[in-house]
């Protein structure tokens, strides 16, 4: 017996410090682990070929220094390296690269050994497009939300910002006393300015799912651009006294009737409604899954998954249908949906690395585009890109209009009840014909006044879309 339990003990110890030894050290909290690598000149994040973290030299007892230009505006990806709370965003996804403790680095670890250098960690190239990051941060200033923009044919995540953020300079400082007072700080504001907005925070997508409807409807061969639908003034819920009202009080077409393309350019609520109603929750389920609703992204900074209600019942439904109800968003899932129409109903992986450099910053590794699935026949994603470019043109996305780019989008104001403000929305993708880039802007405190997303979210997306077209 005490053969088994002396062999039952050295099993477990190998286990330990071979076989899990690498993800013990890694551990946030390891504050061993954490003092060794001050020692060690940890490698850049870089955009393009400029670092917004880079590690500098103290010549004090912790040898290195973790600075972030533009810290705020990069917050979301970067993260922070903190001497007190640990690593978030890339510096902890990416923590073995930076450290220089990825296996990749095997054969440059045994050159410097034998040089007799010091260690240096690799560097990690993002996705990010400098001037889209940048449109994005300066028009959510004073706002709350976020943009993502991503490369509708690759899945790269060209922006990822939000707002409020915060300084990830003063966290990762060698002055545990700031650093908790400045955290504490954060962790008190009702903003929320330490949760990643981006690829977090979930709200109700308001009429920007009105595409996933449309491209549901599409799909079930029922329904055409031209099919025409029922636009009363109000559209009363099925087993319900309760009534779904149009954004303007009006009704959406002469005689109560709109086709579906006019329907989604003057977003339509009770059209929209009742063609929830004619799908059915499975077919919208099916729909928005495809699209990657249920699927938590990681790329790699995990991402919340975006919800369509369970089982919902015909009133629940038609809600549902007008992104209102239990439907909710992250950011990133609504630049995926504009993205999957203007890729020819192709969904891509999200990623926000491109590359892994070595020390010397030579290539080691890089990322190679994935899809999701197919959410739509290619036929389908033309019509519904067609449909979206109306809603700019002519309906209630005219403040995206771009002189000389056809841009494809789609207005969303969702409530939220309980006297909370309203929050606004827009999604695109341009140039509608050969897209370059998808976005997705909400603005979380949009207060009574917006009622279409049009006022507030398009214009951000307009300039969003303007930097990665360099226009």
């Amino acid at each position: 017996m005490l053969g088994v339990l002396l062999l039952a003990l050295l099993a477990n110890i190998t286990v330990i410090q071979v076989v899990l030894a690498g993800d013990y050290r890694d551990r946030p909290g390891n504050q061993r682990n954490l003092l060794e690598e001050y020692d060690r000149e940890r490698g850049p994040i870089l955009v393009g070929p400029n670092p917004v973290a880079r590690s500098v030299e103290t010549g004090n007892t912790l040898t290195y220094l973790r600075e972030y230009d533009n810290g705020p505006l990069y917050a979301p990806i970067t993260g922070f390296y903190s001497l007190v709370y640990g690593a978030t965003g890339l510096e902890r996804t990416e923590n073995r690269v930076l450290t220089g403790r990825s296996s990749l680095f095997v054969v440059d670890r045994a050159e410097q050994l034998f040089a007799g250098r010091e260690p240096r960690g690799g560097a990690v190239t993002t996705t990010i497009d400098a001037r889209a990051q940048r449109a994005a941060f300066t028009g959510l200033r004073g706002k709350r939300g976020a943009v993502v923009a991503i490369e509708p044919a690759t899945g790269r995540v060209l922006a990822s910002v939000q707002s409020p953020s915060f300084d990830p300079n003063i966290l990762s400082s060698h002055d545990p006393e700031a650093i908790r007072e400045y955290y504490a700080t954060l962790e008190a504001d009702p903003a929320k300015p330490l949760l990643n907005r981006p690829i977090v925070s979930l709200n109700p997508p308001g009429s920007t799912f009105k595409v996933v409807t449309a491209a549901a409807a599409l799909a079930s061969g029922r329904f055409t651009p031209d099919s025409v639908l029922p636009g009363p003034r109000s559209y009363n819920l099925p087993d319900s006294i309760k009534k779904i009202r149009n954004w303007n009080g009006l009704p959406c077409g002469p005689d109560n009737l709109v086709t579906l393309r006019e329907a989604l350019e003057i977003s339509c609520n009770t059209a929209f409604a009742w063609l929830g109603n004619e799908l059915g929750a499975d077919a919208l389920r099916t729909q928005a899954e495809a699209m990657g609703f249920e699927t938590s992204f990681e790329i790699p900074l995990r991402a919340a998954a975006s919800r369509f209600p369970a089982d919902p019942d015909d009133p629940q439904t038609a809600m549902s249908a007008i992104g209102q109800f239990d439907v909710r968003a992250t950011a990133l899932q609504m630049a995926m949906v504009a993205a999957a129409v203007g890729n020819n109903g192709r969904v891509m992986e999200p990623y926000l690395v491109q590359e892994v450099r070595g020390p010397d910053l030579a290539v080691l590794k890089t990322t190679e585009p994935t899809a999701f699935g197919e959410a739509m026949t290619p036929l389908n994603a033309v019509q519904l890109a067609d449909m979206m470019v109306g809603v700019v043109e002519d309906g209630t996305g005219s403040n995206a209009q771009i002189p000389g780019v056809r841009v494809a989008g789609k207005t969303g104001t969702a409530q939220t009840g309980n006297d909370n403000p309203a929050v606004a929305w827009f999604i695109a993708f341009a140039p509608a014909e050969s897209p370059e880039v998808a976005v997705a802007v909400v603005v979380e405190d949009a207060g009574a006044a917006e009622v279409s997303g049009n006022q507030l979210a398009a214009p951000i997306a307009r300039s969003v879309i303007e930097a990665v077209l360099r226009r």
